[in-house]
């Protein structure tokens, strides 16, 4: 198994979270407890997870962390919606964000299907 910085759906994944917090962090103040936090913890999930079942060096282990980052992506995409339906973020920011972590996920469904 290579090592986790070297895959290309954690280094995404990676970029993914640092523009979550760069676009929650223009989000309304009183979503610092609520919607900031829920986004940013799930996305966070998603490269955290990789790593962790990657260094367990058991194929099991790895693939159940895998499923929780997949898990984690369809929270984000949802959280996502939300966001856009409260004016939170441009149409075109929530698009590029939508396009991201769909790529991830389906990067996430091919690793997984790669293992299983």
């Amino acid at each position: 198994m290579a090592n986790f910085k070297e895959l290309l759906v954690w280094q995404k994944s990676i970029d993914f979270v640092t523009e979550i917090y760069k676009i929650t962090g223009s989000f309304p103040k009183d979503e610092m407890y609520g919607l900031i936090s829920q986004i940013r913890r799930a996305s966070v999930s998603i490269p955290s997870n990789i790593a962790e079942g990657n260094s367990r060096r058991s194929k099991p282990d790895y693939l159940q962390f895998l499923k929780i980052a997949r898990g984690s992506c369809a929270e984000v995409e949802t959280q996502l919606i939300i966001s856009k339906n409260l004016n939170y973020f441009s149409e075109e920011n929530y698009k590029k964000l939508n396009e991201d972590i769909i790529e991830i996920s389906k990067m996430l469904n091919g690793l997984i299907n790669s293992l299983e």
